[in-house]
């Protein structure tokens, strides 16, 4: 007889949900207080300054050039090189002297002596606190600047194609953790009969498998990620050795010794626990796979608190177990969730009991998160303005936004599970079917022999499934039930990926504070574009015209200059000749000697123009309207 779906009222479940989302709702007024007494930290390194510093001219060849950052960094041998202007190596190539003292970093390598004047490159690699590499490049000149064979590299550290691969090993290691972890979570606190379902084992064997070959591509590709970024790099044994040095490395290392652990767990959950029938002995056996298993799940996510964003900056002994917490709340509900996901529509077994189990865990993993996540905002973001004109901040935006969405979408997969029964779930035989079909059994058996009962077993196996699928599908409670937890599922997917974006970007926090580092070798001097007018008369027939001069961004740095020449009839005025020269007299910079190329009729333009410093530069324009005509004329500028 078919249980009547009883009136479920305001559910204890749904009550917890609401509570929920309305937690959600406030978490941007929450982000509001804690942002606005943030302190400085750090995470991602970031260059704050060298000597020289980017764009300046020097009258003499330094000894050394020096690199400062925002917090410890690894160099290796050839982390920092200087290329003179024809792309040779002017430092003397030995490993950079750490000259850190007190709370500044900073790094040095040598050059030659006696190095000829000229436009030098400096370009740098190395690996930030939290694991991510950097990279950058600027330049800097000896008497004036000149032109240089040198490109600067265009590709930043941990980028080509070893860097896809690796950021798709990083996407899929943080799945197969989910799926792991939240898949055997699952089974043990909400339906124990998955321990016995196929399609609960094989999702979480693939979450294993999952996790344990993305940790081995990762620790094969750290070397050339960080490096050369070259894929054949990740079979040096000698980089492979340094990389096993490394916090990083230790930290992939080991994940796969606790991935060896959770074979042995998953190998007991869907083996003896499965197998096993006392009830009493299976209570125990649940209480020892829940600890191992827990410990198990902390160690694997702290190989990624220990060597991430959480290892680096303040209060690393709160962040890195609050990362712990905000990893395992996220397997618990992501994983539970494509858990239950599976077993709606794979197995026929589940009842309402293991649904309304999920639904507290969901609510708990979602308290988890929130507080979580409040405070790892609070320690990466640290202002409104990085908040919102960062990429961190804006993804960390996303990320809340699709929470709201995940928890809308719950709200509704609450309301089909207060209304579900397990009516579909275990069909009623009529009397004497059993009796009869276990009957039908033994005369089978007795006639035909074993491999044709198998086969026959079998098929009575398939078509009970058959039935119980049939009847399932047509509760209309399961049915909705089912259609919602997917869209779940697929806002849950986004949200890893945001998630998993999140870990590889540099924090909101730590780029305002490179930007509005001074000096900077990353960020000029703040200035504006330079507009000037200058009238000119060679004295020659058609001597008279307009010098207009265009300097952008006009800061210290690289800079374009623009030259446009209209005749005294103010149309476009080409001129054989054209030179520009900078002068700074107040610090007897100069004169820095700028040649235009001609791009079109009356129209001249230069780029890379280095302005070493800021101040109130003159202007000299050179104009020859003849093999005799010319003249020069000045005008000056505040630049920077």
């Amino acid at each position: 007889m078919s249980a009547t779906a009883p009136n479920p009222g305001p559910s204890p479940i749904r009550r917890p949900l609401a509570a929920a989302a309305l937690l959600a709702a406030l978490i941007s007024l929450v982000f509001g207080l804690l942002l606005a007494g943030a302190g400085p930290a750090s995470a991602h390194a970031a260059l704050t300054g060298s000597d020289p510093s980017d764009g300046a001219v020097v009258d003499t060849a330094p000894e050394q050039v020096t690199l400062s950052f925002s917090e410890a960094i690894a160099l290796g041998d050839d982390s920092i090189r200087v290329l003179d202007p024809s792309g040779k190596r002017a430092d003397t190539q030995a490993e950079p002297r750490d000259l850190s003292e007190g709370g500044t970093v900073r790094y040095g390598v040598s050059l030659h002596s006696g190095l000829p004047d000229g436009t030098y490159t400096v370009a740098w690699q190395a690996i930030s606190a939290d694991s991510h590499p950097i990279s950058g490049a600027f330049t800097f000149s000896v008497g004036a600047p000149s032109e240089t064979t040198v490109a600067l590299p265009s590709q930043e550290a941990g980028g080509g194609p070893v860097g896809v691969v690796y950021d798709i090993a990083r996407y899929t290691a943080y799945g197969g953790f989910v799926l792991l972890v939240g898949g055997s979570a699952f089974v043990l606190v909400c339906w124990r009969g998955g321990a016995t379902a196929l399609p609960m084992q094989r999702l979480v064997v693939r979450g294993w498998l999952a996790l344990t070959a993305a940790t081995l591509v990762m620790l094969l590709l750290r070397n050339p990620y960080t490096g050369s970024g070259k894929f054949a790099d990740a079979f040096d044994l000698a980089g492979l050795q340094s990389v096993l040095d490394t916090k990083p490395g230790a930290a992939l290392v080991s994940r796969l010794l606790l991935l060896g652990a959770a074979a042995l767990f998953i190998a007991v959950l869907f083996g003896t626990y499965a197998g096993r029938e006392d009830e009493r002995e299976k209570k125990d056996l649940t209480f020892g796979l829940a600890v191992g298993g827990g410990v198990v799940a902390t160690g694997i996510a702290a190989t990624w608190a220990m060597s991430e964003h959480a290892s680096t900056g303040i209060q690393t002994s709160i962040a890195m177990p609050v990362d712990v917490l905000h990893l395992l709340a996220v397997a618990a509900w992501l994983g539970g969730l494509a858990s239950l996901l599976v077993a709606l529509y794979r197995t026929p077994d589940i009842g309402s009991a293991a649904v309304r189990r999920f639904s507290a865990v969901a609510f708990g993993s979602v308290v988890v998160l929130a507080a979580t996540g409040i405070y790892q905002s609070w320690r990466q973001v640290g202002s409104w303005s990085a908040l919102t004109g960062t990429r961190y901040g804006q993804l960390l935006i996303l990320k809340v936004a699709l929470i709201a969405v995940l928890l809308a979408v719950a709200w509704f997969s609450r309301r089909w599970t207060g209304r579900l029964t397990d009516s579909a779930v275990a069909p009623e035989e009529a009397p004497g079917e059993e009796a009869e079909s276990g009957s039908a059994s033994e005369d089978a058996s007795a006639d035909v022999d074993p491999e044709r009962a198998a086969q026959l077993a079998r098929q009575r196996a398939a078509l009970t499934a058959t039935k119980k699928k049939r009847i399932r599908d047509a509760d209309p409670e399961r049915s909705g039930l089912r259609r919602s937890v997917l869209a779940e599922a697929a806002v849950a997917v986004v949200l890893l990926a945001v998630t998993t974006m999140l870990t590889s970007t540099e924090p909101g926090r730590t780029e305002e504070e490179a930007a509005n580092s001074t000096p900077s070798a990353s960020a000029p001097a703040a200035g504006g574009p330079v507009n000037l007018k200058m009238p000119f008369d060679t004295g020659g027939q058609n001597g008279k015209g307009t010098v207009r001069i265009d300097i952008e961004p006009g800061r210290t740095g690289s800079n374009d200059l623009h030259v446009w020449i209209d005749g005294s009839d103010g149309k476009p005025m080409d001129v054989p000749e054209l030179k520009l020269a900078l002068t700074l007299e107040s610090k007897d910079i100069g004169p820095l000697p700028v040649v235009p190329d001609r791009l079109a009729e009356g129209h001249w333009s230069a780029s890379a123009v280095q302005i070493p410093m800021a101040g109130d530069w003159k202007i000299d324009v050179t104009v020859r309207t003849s093999d005799i005509d010319q003249v020069t004329i000045d005008k000056n500028a505040k630049i920077g």
